[in-house]
């Protein structure tokens, strides 16, 4: 059988015997779903009031928990003061700057009482950035933490926010700045918050149908997009994924991942509130505390998504890592042979799936994927070119390098329709893309091979073209992550002095481990996979690479900065000349003659780009 490369998705089978998702386990249209409850309210409201979940642990934060009945009282306290701020004749939207508190979910639930909607802001935007994103989603209050007043500080004169800033210093650690910023959350709530909030607002709050959340897209290769999340689809995806997870009251999620991006959301607070189990929130994703804090809580569960894992197994083995209570991860972007270690190492379960944000792509894992691969093609989910037509069927030769590349590979649709996505908020454009010809354009490239399984090629903007010949980054960036010595790695075109592009790398290393150029070359000319014309021409060794809150490497910044010493900071850049059997550094005097190179041959324009 021929080897294909190590695709970035793989649910590694274990010893844990994985659950296998139902060969309809795909996501159809959520109308024909039958939901866990008839509204998010119901949901909350019969939690609290059964008898054996009312007094369970609903949320845990440090030393902080709340059982279920605790959280809804807590709810109804912000619920009432959204009625009180909210201007009925507009949205009812409450923008959410936090990191992961307990105030990020009583906002989220307290929204859901009164038919309101949470728009979670992402804290790595910026300036004009973050003012768009409040802007364009018609946020009319905005809830925020002192970590956060100094992002909100530079933008206050350009928002219009008619119920105002409430800061939140309620869970604020020793060194945040002091409040400086809007109101006291504390003072409104003891003002606002004592009105029960049962069908006293202007919006119904047992609509299922009911704008709930709008969700940014991760924005690693182009601008976010913020997309609409009603209590159905919530409510769908949390019994969805409770079912897949066989998650109960007794379980325990641990949520580190931004409660703003979908990934916790779906994988944990909502499968959580679903199955009455309880969720312990971090902060923020810190490896070297992960194993302390899933001991700390009895965590059963976690999800996770870009290079977590990796980030995980970069931390020193111990003998008592698999001694835990950890039963089960759901997430993405975990390489095959990452995926398949951490199992074996943290002695758990990983469901590694192909998911996005939107939701509209889902593909048939049953039978075992191969190494690398997403899943199986199923009824409707083609790859195709741009013009609509299925793409030829992968070719390998007998070293498992991909023969063409540039007809193969296409992006994933679904020809049937949008799936479970509800659509982007207020943009057209964006929507007009993704749904021309009635189908839906994920922006992810693929290629299949004979049997029908789906191998990840990256984004529609990853495409990269070296020496007249089309070929996508993902692949490449899969064999680089197999270095024994990569904790991550990012491959990405830059451009070319004459034409084109070539291929340049980023990598993390393990600790206490140094870049031996030699070795890497002749290490990456020893991977059979890896074709002549995807070796990459320059390495940048770096100890952290720009990345997202959930841990997705910003390729669009790698792209942008390129072998710019002015711009990769106190990154070490090599490169590797033709015909040069290892790489070597790339000095100043290099840059510079580059620079030249470009001036010359009229492309000065690509060197800012």
């Amino acid at each position: 059988m021929l080897r294909r490369w190590a695709g970035h998705r793989h649910r590694a089978g274990a010893h844990l015997s994985p659950p296998e998702p139902p060969a309809s386990a795909y996501a159809p249209p959520l109308a024909e779903v039958e939901l866990p409850a008839p509204d998010a309210a119901s949901l909350l409201r019969a939690n609290a009031d059964d008898e054996e979940r009312a007094s369970r642990p609903a949320l845990r934060f440090g030393d902080h928990t709340w059982t279920h009945a605790q959280l809804l009282a807590e709810s109804e306290r912000f619920a009432a003061v959204f009625l009180r701020r909210l201007d009925p004749d507009r949205p009812p939207h409450v923008a959410v700057l936090l990191d992961n508190t307990p105030d990020y979910v009583f906002a989220l639930c307290g929204a859901a009482l009164v038919g309101a909607a949470v728009v979670g802001l992402n804290h790595t935007r910026r300036d004009e950035h973050l003012a768009r994103d409040i802007g364009h989603t018609d946020a009319q209050l905005l809830v925020t933490e002192p970590r956060h007043q100094g992002l909100l500080a530079p933008v206050m004169g350009d928002l219009d926010l008619p119920g105002g800033v409430l800061l939140s210093a309620r869970f604020a650690d020793g060194d945040d700045p002091a409040p400086r910023l809007g109101e006291s959350l504390d003072r409104a709530l003891d003002e606002d918050g004592s009105s029960a909030p049962a069908g006293a607002g202007p919006w119904p709050a047992n609509d299922v149908d009911a704008l709930w959340a709008l969700l940014f897209t991760s924005g690693t290769s182009a601008a976010p997009k913020a997309v609409r999340c009603t209590q159905r689809r919530l409510l769908t995806t949390g019994n969805r994924m409770r079912n897949m997870l066989s998650l109960g009251p007794d379980d325990v999620g641990y949520a580190a991942m931004p409660l703003y991006h979908a990934n916790s959301l779906m994988g944990g607070l909502a499968p959580a509130l679903v199955a009455g189990a309880t969720l312990s929130l971090a902060r923020r994703f810190s490896a070297s505390r992960f194993l302390a804090d899933v001991r700390r809580y009895g965590v059963t569960w976690f999800n996770y998504t870009g290079k977590v894992l990796a980030y995980l197994l970069a931390t020193p083995a111990r003998p008592d890592d698999a001694d835990t209570s950890l039963r089960i991860a759901f997430g993405n972007e975990g390489s095959p042979q990452v995926v398949a270690e951490a199992t074996r190492r943290f002695g758990m379960t990983i469901v590694d799936v192909f998911g996005s944000t939107e939701g509209a792509i889902a593909l048939d894992r049953t039978g075992g994927p191969p190494p690398g691969s997403v899943g199986r093609l199923r009824e409707g989910i083609a790859v195709v070119d741009a013009d609509g037509s299925d793409v030829p069927r992968a070719r390998f030769d007998e070293q498992g390098r991909l023969l063409n590349a540039e007809s193969c590979v296409g992006e994933i649709v679904n020809t049937l329709g949008v799936g479970p996505f509800e659509g982007y908020y207020r943009n057209d454009e964006a929507m007009a893309r993704a749904t021309r010809n009635g189908w839906y354009w994920s922006g992810d490239l693929a290629y299949v091979d004979q049997d029908g399984w789906v191998y990840f090629a990256g984004r529609t903007s990853d495409w990269l073209r070296v020496d007249g010949e089309n070929f996508p980054a993902a692949p490449i960036e899969a064999i680089v992550a197999r270095h024994p010595d990569v904790v991550v790695g990012a491959a990405y075109g830059v451009p070319d002095a004459q034409a084109g592009d070539q291929v340049m790398v980023a990598v993390v290393l393990r600790q206490e481990t140094a870049f031996d150029s030699a070795a890497f070359a002749a290490w990456l000319d020893a991977q059979p996979d890896l074709s002549p014309r995807w070796r990459p021409r320059y390495v940048r060794v770096s100890t952290a690479l720009p990345v997202t809150p959930t841990n997705k490497v910003l390729t669009r910044a790698l792209v942008q900065q390129k072998f710019r010493a002015e711009l990769v900071g106190g990154d070490a850049l090599f490169v590797r000349e033709r015909g040069e059997a290892a790489y070597r550094v790339f000095k100043g005097e290099d840059e510079e003659a580059l620079r030249r190179a470009f001036e010359a041959n009229g492309r000065l324009a690509m060197w800012d780009v």
